[in-house]
């Protein structure tokens, strides 16, 4: 068992080591782990803004590469 640590509510919790979520997290560790209620508070506000119609995805501009 993997311990992870919430990065909201710092709350620690044991995932599995197999899990794919812990396999993320060991071989890039910046991503950050959110337990279960973070994840969910943080996707229902996401859809309620999406639904407001003010909420833009901002996309980088491609870059011309003049080699």
């Amino acid at each position: 068992m993997m311990q992870v640590t919430c990065s909201i509510c710092d709350a620690k919790e044991e995932i599995n080591d197999r899990s794919p979520i812990a396999k993320q997290l060991r071989n890039r560790p910046i991503h950050t782990y959110l337990c279960d209620k973070c994840n969910d508070r943080i996707k229902i506000r996401t859809i309620e803004r999406w639904e407001t119609g003010k909420f833009r995805l901002y996309k980088k501009k491609p870059t011309k590469n003049d080699w």
